[in-house]
């Protein structure tokens, strides 16, 4: 028998070797997704020195920040898509607001979902999707329903309609017979506390579902935030709007398109134009033009503020050295540039956007890169990070993986990104623009998708030697022209729209409402016994479940029970 303190050594040994063990086994990171929507780089971590964002630029100060990243298409929903299923618009098919993405990919698994089926938490507060214009939620790519926000929200009476919706509430609510509905308040300053505004509440809500997370240590959690503000209207509370004068801004000196730029390239910016006292044709007025500005930056403001509140939280709970943190703007603003208003546009305004990535153990904090970036890249990144497998996803991921350029914020990255918006042009209809954007240029392809490369019109800016888009030079480069498309053309040639009968369209929404009802384990596909529960026809629905099981695995994938077996048209 071996002696007593022998024995209490041994013990201890072991205790101390299972300790150490544990300790050694990382948890998981849990997933801070911040999304901003219209927010372009007007920052102070970009540099402006009259924007008010302390919080942001806290933050910035613990992440690298990306001063070359660019979005996937200048509109709310496309953008989203993207960054949602790893996959540019041209590949999806998608370039309006109200085609929802499940439409080109029904089977699609989107970033959170992916993140849900690796045991994680997936919840979203405001706006992560686009919601309005006919577009919908995915309740599918949530653990729990979705809480939502809404984008157009007055607290002044005189900003609203007298009764009923204005023509932007209207529009988001799904609504469609709008043209004759007034037109709400392009900006509002209210004397009300931050919860006054929807983006307080969101703020508030984040902070009450890291509380829970908090105390469920054992689950990961994917926590998707969505700020509504700086979209128009701009709404915030007064004291943000008092933060700055507004005689003090300057309204760009260039009002007019680049010398040579096509005609049909330049935004209308139809959005502002929804707005009362906003003109519906022609340019605003200087005093209109310095509200606007104004506004935006106390938009601006009002969200930091909540995001500063989010970020507060997840420090106090210490959650912050095992969250991956990222803030994204789903796309830019033109903010007077050219005489123009609102996204929308190809070109740099519109398009480039703020990206901050936090990664602990993996970021140096306070670093920036030069590295281009795209909104596509976000997914395999987050997927990387996490320690999860590289996503074989029925929808192949598009973008790279930007943790080679966390680790080291010198790398040089990719040589180019891509995004892309529609335009009508005369004589020829729906066209697109597909861009491609270097370190130093960008290039336009102005064609119908299909048609062969000489129908094509092109836009080439460089931007070292003029970084304000004023002339078009795709007529005096030719050499430079072809070596950059060539960029483009290396890419799979760009999908129309797609274009389904209203009545289709609407049966297959009630079939994914259907299928997501049924999956209730959301783990995007149907056993047989989900599929049989509360069947009206108990006799026929086994045949119907043989019929639609294409594959014959003994499961209905979302793309089979959409399509009732039949394989969906491209």
């Amino acid at each position: 028998m071996p002696p007593v303190n022998s024995r209490w050594s041994t013990l201890l040994v072991l205790a101390f070797c299972i300790a150490f063990a544990t300790a050694a086994v990382p948890s998981r990171s849990n997933v801070l997704l911040i999304c901003v929507d219209d927010l372009k780089p007007l920052l102070g971590c970009y540099g402006d020195r009259r924007i008010q964002s302390p919080n942001i630029d806290r933050l910035a100060r613990r992440s690298v920040l990306f001063e070359r990243a660019y979005c996937n298409q200048a509109v709310c929903a496309p953008s989203r898509n993207a960054l949602m299923t790893g996959v540019r618009p041209t590949s999806m098919g998608i370039y309006d607001l109200g085609t929802n993405f499940r439409f080109a990919g029904s089977n699609a698994v989107t970033l959170s979902q992916y993140f849900m089926r690796h045991g994680y938490r997936a919840e979203a507060l405001g706006k992560i999707f686009h919601v309005g214009h006919g577009n919908h939620e995915d309740p599918a790519s949530w653990s729990v329903p979705h809480f939502g926000g809404k984008s157009i929200a007055y607290v002044l009476p005189e900003s609203r309609a007298n009764s009923g919706l204005t023509r932007e509430e209207a529009l988001f609510s799904n609504q469609t017979d709008v043209a004759k509905l007034p037109r709400g308040a392009a900006y509002e300053s209210a004397d009300v506390p931050d919860n006054g505004y929807p983006d307080g509440k969101i703020a508030e809500e984040a902070i009450r579902r890291l509380r829970a997370a908090k105390d469920k240590p054992a689950e990961p959690f994917f926590l998707a935030v969505g700020f509504l503000k700086p979209h128009l209207p701009f709404c915030a509370p007064k004291k943000y709007w008092d933060l700055y004068r507004r005689e003090s801004f300057e309204v760009p000196a260039r009002r007019t398109a680049p010398d040579g730029a096509p005609s049909y390239a330049p935004t209308s910016w139809g959005e502002l134009r929804q707005y009362s006292e906003m003109p519906n044709s022609g340019p605003v007025t200087e005093e209109q033009a310095r509200a606007l500005i104004h506004g935006y930056h106390a938009a601006v403001s009002y969200m930091d503020a909540q995001l500063g509140k989010v970020i507060d939280e997840l420090d106090r709970l210490g959650l912050f050295t095992n969250t991956v943190v990222v803030v994204w703007g789903d796309h830019g603003w033109h903010l007077g540039d050219h005489g123009w208003w609102c996204k929308h546009s190809n070109y740099e305004q519109a398009n480039r956007i703020p990206l901050l990535i936090s990664a602990p153990g993996i970021t140096k904090a306070g670093a920036r890169t030069e590295a281009l970036a795209e909104t596509v890249d976000i997914y395999p990144t987050l997927v990387e990070l996490a320690g999860l497998p590289a996503a074989q996803n029925p929808q192949p991921l598009e973008g790279q993986s930007l943790v080679p350029v966390l680790k080291k914020p010198s790398r040089e990255g990719k040589e180019a990104v891509f995004h892309v918006y529609p335009r009508s042009r005369k004589g020829d209809g729906a066209i697109l623009g597909r861009a491609v954007r270097t370190e130093r240029y960008r290039l336009v392809e102005w064609k119908k998708p299909g048609a062969a490369s000489d129908t094509a019109e092109f836009e080439l800016y460089d931007y070292r030697k003029d970084p304000a888009e004023t002339k078009n030079l795709a007529a005096t480069e030719p050499r430079l022209v072809r070596k950059l498309h060539a960029l483009i053309t290396a890419l799979p040639e760009a999908k129309p729209q797609i274009s389904r009968p209203p009545d289709a369209a609407r049966a297959r929404q009630d079939r994914v409402s259907l299928f997501e009802r049924k999956d209730v384990n959301r783990d995007n596909k149907l056993t047989r016994e989900e599929f049989l529960a509360s069947q009206p026809d108990p006799q026929e629905a086994p045949k119907r479940f043989e019929r639609f099981d294409l594959d014959k695995d003994g499961v209905l994938t979302r793309d089979e029970f959409i399509h009732m077996g039949a394989p969906p048209k491209q």
